[in-house]
């Protein structure tokens, strides 16, 4: 194997457009956002649960670990109970080191998975490598699913860096060891669909991670397969961690990327805090797609940072219950109200700025500063329509809002 072997570049053609359950994942559709559970699969009514609080929070896609016998037998109850209570997601199932014997002694899971997750570095070893990989992927054809084909620097396959290692030895001028792990993962992935399709995998039914925990290298990782191929590409910053560094490092990773047209599917790998709720990674994959408008999933929240004008919190609160009570209300909005994702709302705190930014919104309040008179007016598409005033403002904004929405975002008409 020679690590100078050139890979023709692929042509600016769209990415292959994968249907998983009935999203489409590349091609011209919308960049999809995932997520994945953290129960315990064989725990069927909490992960049942996790999968609709993933799913409400407008998770498009979700992933569950399929690791052993009871899991795999509690996949189709899972799903039963999602159709039960009318909850329409792709559920993804995760495999490594045993899937291919899981997918054989459960024939239910393997039909009832919208896809498999297979990670080349953990499909099996020596000889069993090829033969186990091919069992996997013989179980998707013969049930009609697609396969993320998921490389991660953190189990790479170590013969196959090895050999690339002892190749790049021999050259006269050794590239550094992070350049060669990026090529690793890229040939690792490429090599792996290849093989799928010559055992009859169309290359409309893969998709193909390469995930770093570093925001440079992931970069050029997918910069080079974008250049390389024309499979659907799934992205996000593997063990990205806590609060604000995850959200930051997977923003600035994937942000690069999606501005270069780059990422069809995309996941947010955050450690969630203590009793943290896991659709929070949801949330910040949309917030990404938003803000660069790429996507909108929930209407905007224009607030002000608070200077010396308002010392009071009182519009900090209610731009946080504002905030939250809108992706409270999207799970019903997001069927009854078309558009109303698209819609913007200001809570402002003071004269500089509340009524200038409150008039470019849909509907906005401008709540007095330090000093100012105890009023609110609120403007809706430009125009002053009314003053608050007393001790239930908040309660009385959130009124109005629903008033726009209802006005404005019709319900949608039934289906026949």
């Amino acid at each position: 194997m020679s690590i100078s072997e050139a890979i023709p570049p692929a042509s600016n053609n769209a990415r292959h457009a994968v249907d998983v359950g009935g999203v489409i994942v590349g091609g011209d559709a919308p960049v999809v956002v995932q997520s994945m559970t953290n129960t315990d699969t064989a725990d069927i009514e909490g992960t049942t649960a996790q999968i609709i609080e993933l799913a409400d929070a407008g998770s498009e896609l979700v992933r569950i670990t399929v690791n052993n016998n009871e899991a795999a037998a509690a996949v189709p109850h899972i799903a039963e109970r999602l159709q039960i209570r009318n909850v329409r997601v792709p559920i993804v199932g995760d495999f490594h080191f045993n899937g291919h014997k899981l997918l054989a002694e459960h024939p239910a899971c393997a039909e009832t998975l919208d896809k498999y997750r297979i990670n080349p570095g953990n499909v099996g070893r020596g000889a069993k490598k090829d033969k186990q990989f091919a069992e996997m992927i013989e179980f998707a054809c013969r049930y009609n699913k697609p396969v993320r084909i998921g490389v991660n620097w953190g189990s790479l396959d170590q013969a196959l860096l090895a050999e690339l290692l002892d190749d790049n030895a021999k050259l006269p001028e050794p590239l550094p060891l992070d350049e060669m792990m990026r090529r690793a993962v890229i040939h690792s992935a490429l090599q792996s669909a290849a093989q799928a399709e010559q055992l009859g995998l169309p290359a409309n039914k893969i998709i193909i991670s390469c995930k770093t925990s570093k925001v440079q290298d992931l970069v050029t990782i997918y910069q080079r397969l974008a250049e390389q191929s024309h499979y659907a590409l799934h992205l996000g910053l593997t063990e990205a961690g806590m609060g604000s560094k995850g959200i930051v490092a997977s923003t600035a990773a994937l942000s690069v990327l999606l501005q270069q047209g780059i990422g069809d599917t995309i996941r947010i790998s955050l450690t969630p805090e203590p009793g943290g709720s896991r659709s929070k990674e949801v949330q910040v994959a949309q917030e990404i797609l938003q803000s660069m408008g790429l996507r909108a999933f929930t209407p905007m929240v224009i607030a002000c940072p608070g200077c010396g004008r308002t010392t009071s919190t009182y519009f900090q609160q209610l731009a946080e219950d504002i905030q939250a009570y809108l992706r409270e209300q999207m799970p019903h909005w997001r069927n009854s109200h078309p558009g109303v994702e698209h819609m913007n709302v200001a809570v402002m705190g003071c004269v500089v700025n509340g009524p200038g930014e409150s008039k470019h919104a849909n509907i906005g309040i401008s709540l007095p500063g330090t000093g100012e008179r105890p009023v609110a007016p609120v403007y809706i598409d430009g125009q002053k329509d009314v003053t608050l005033k007393g001790d239930d403002i908040a309660g009385e904004f959130k009124a109005l809002v629903d008033s726009y929405v209802e006005r404005n975002y019709p319900a949608a008409p039934a289906r026949a």
